[in-house]
């Protein structure tokens, strides 16, 4: 009773914290375009400013009690890694979930628009899609990186890893399906096509996702194994790495005519 209490516990807080963040996400957006008077750049630079700022509040915050990883992806990782048990995943990823649908419609709300309203936001592409996967990625190597070296650092790279990805990423870098999925339901600058996010996430085949996000990153922080000087190379020499990915590109699955990861 006492472990499905805690558990509930931390599953509220999750779910307060990813709120939180799709309020800021959400909001930012929408103030930075009232206010950029058509300037893009200064409305998406609003937006990704705001982001990275309430990353970091959000782990400081409420890290010590849920984790406020905040992400499914996130989420699965760490439990494969050892970090919690599975039986945890299923309810850690409703509460996410839920959580980032609940913000869309409180920001939604704040700034006079319907709770809910089926973004038009064209967001398609073989480009965006593997920027997706190479924001998502470098998250990954970011969190659990920074993690094992300065754990106390964790919440500022985030924020700085997601503040940087909105501008170097086609996608502005959702990287977490729970932020993905509920930002289908808002019309605004922060928004995305449900048939954008569907293509995405069921071209993204569970066992590819697993070979590449949770292989790799095992394979770069995974250091008990006296391997640390390979991880360092692998996570910093791109050569290394494409001929540690070549012999195994024939066995990833295909979406339409194209690899995911063709391009590594």
């Amino acid at each position: 009773m006492a472990a499905a209490a805690d558990l509930g516990r931390r599953a509220a807080v999750e779910a307060v914290a990813t709120a939180l963040l799709l309020v800021a996400v959400v909001g930012s957006g929408v103030m930075g375009e009232r206010l950029a008077g058509g300037n893009v750049a200064i409305a998406l630079l609003a937006n990704a400013i705001a982001t990275g700022g309430a990353l970091v509040a959000l782990i400081v915050a409420l890290g010590p009690v849920s984790g406020a990883q905040m992400n499914p992806v996130v989420t699965v990782v760490d439990a494969a890694r050892g970090g919690r048990p599975w039986r945890e995943v299923p309810v850690y990823v409703a509460a996410q979930i839920a959580g980032a649908v609940a913000g869309v419609a409180a920001a939604d709300l704040m700034f006079g628009h319907p709770a809910f309203f089926a973004s038009t936001h064209a967001r398609a592409g073989a480009a965006q899609l593997g920027s997706e996967v190479l924001a998502t990625f470098g998250l990954l190597v970011v969190v659990f990186g920074a993690s094992r070296a300065r754990p106390a650092a964790v919440p500022f790279a985030v924020g700085a890893w997601i503040t940087g990805a909105y501008w170097f990423t086609s996608s502005t870098s959702f990287a977490n399906p729970a932020v993905t999925l509920a930002r289908t339901a808002t019309d605004t600058f922060a928004g995305i096509r449900p048939a954008d996010a569907s293509a995405a996430y069921t071209c993204l085949d569970r066992r590819v996702v697993r070979r590449k996000l949770l292989g790799f990153e095992q394979q770069f922080f995974d250091l008990s194994g006296g391997n640390g000087r390979e991880s360092y190379r692998l996570a910093t020499r791109p050569d290394r790495l494409q001929q540690r990915i070549g012999p195994r590109r024939d066995k990833y699955q295909k979406c339409g005519r194209r690899r995911f990861f063709e391009r590594l």
